[in-house]
């Protein structure tokens, strides 16, 4: 597909609107590229209200590419709970030493050596050398695919990989033209695509910079473009979490350093449904002697391929001083809250207030 549509004319007007809308956060207009590839990583599967407190915590206590790299695996999922999928802060320590021991700390003024750090794909790569460098690197994401597909009315499904690679084709020539400023320009179709041609709903088309030129609104296709093929269905697996308790001491388990949450602490639980009998029965095959037990409230977390739908028991057990196991261990409330639990037990973990509050 070639570029027909997406010209200069239309990238000027839409980097004019950018200049007089543009909302103001802590990793915007810094000129610190780590700034940007902070807040892309972060960005990248969460909300961008919640981006923008968390990137301002996180930054206090490593604020730079050197601190990142020295930052203690455990210390680091702390620092990153609540914002899911793990994976991301344990590539960008990988990210940072890489970083550290090929670049001294600073990152490349090249595309293809920036999508070779881990971490970093075409996307965060596009945005790293556009708006910190001024190169002409496309950075498309689900936004930029979105604003592109309804200018052009271009119907192809957004989720095949073949569209990414048509966008970040119309993008080059446009964004190596003398009169556009490439960071400028990337960001620009990203806050259009965040607060104006919005998704899963009406596009904001009267305050649109191109609502004379948009063929998706002026064909009122807004409601079918970009088509969006299903997602799969995601598989359910049936888990019962078992918050085994010592007194005031909790066992914990630490997850394996691969796989799903990997690294990470949780709660002691079991891949089925469990009642309270064969709950019981499982903490005295761990060599605990169980006193009281009481069921919790069920839960439920959605991840990307797979739903957890979780039963609980409290099951408080006499003194285990001295327990030992693989990955099991007992920690007090205060221990507990240094640890980094996936928010797929945050209904427990706020049951028991395990985040700064008392019982």
């Amino acid at each position: 597909m070639g570029n027909e549509g997406f010209t200069v004319t239309e990238a000027i007007r839409i980097c004019e609107w950018y200049e007089k809308n543009k909302r103001s956060f802590p990793w915007r207009d810094t000129g610190n590229p780590y700034d940007v590839w902070l807040s892309e990583i972060m960005l990248q599967q969460t909300r961008i209200e919640v981006v923008r407190r968390r990137f301002l915590q996180f930054k206090e206590e490593l604020p730079d590419v050197q601190a990142v790299s020295q930052c203690e695996d455990d210390r680091l999922m702390r620092l990153w709970e609540g914002m899911g999928y793990y994976s991301r802060a344990r590539n960008l320590k990988k990210c940072a030493q890489a970083l550290m021991k090929d670049y001294n700390g600073e990152f490349p003024r090249d595309e293809t050596l920036l999508k070779k750090l881990p971490g970093i794909g075409p996307y965060t790569a596009g945005a790293i050398a556009s708006i910190c460098f001024d190169l002409a690197v496309p950075a498309v994401d689900g936004n930029v695919l979105r604003v592109v597909h309804r200018l052009l009315a271009i119907p192809d499904d957004v989720r095949d990989p073949s569209s990414v690679k048509n966008v970040q084709n119309m993008l080059r020539p446009v964004l190596a033209d003398e009169k556009i400023k490439a960071g400028t320009l990337s960001q620009a179709l990203m806050e259009l695509g965040e607060v104006i041609c919005l998704p899963n709903g009406s596009p904001l088309c009267e305050q649109c910079p191109w609502r004379d030129s948009c063929r998706a609104h002026l064909e009122n296709l807004t409601d079918r473009i970009p088509f969006r093929s299903a997602n799969k269905k995601r598989t359910v697996q049936e888990r019962t979490v078992l918050i085994i308790r010592d007194g005031s001491r909790f066992l914990m388990n630490k997850r394996g350093e691969s796989g799903l949450l990997a690294g990470l602490y949780e709660f002691y639980g079991i891949e089925a449904f469990l009642d309270e009998k064969k709950a019981l029965e499982e903490v005295r095959m761990l060599g605990l002697s169980p006193l009281r037990i009481r069921a919790l409230p069920d839960s439920k977390h959605i991840f990307t391929h797979r739903e957890w739908h979780m039963k609980a028991f409290e099951i408080m057990v006499e003194d285990a001083s001295g327990f030992h196991g693989d990955s099991l261990f007992l920690v007090t409330k205060k221990e507990l809250e240094s640890l980094a639990v996936p928010s797929a037990f945050r209904v427990y973990t706020d049951w028991y207030a395990l985040r700064g509050e008392s019982f």
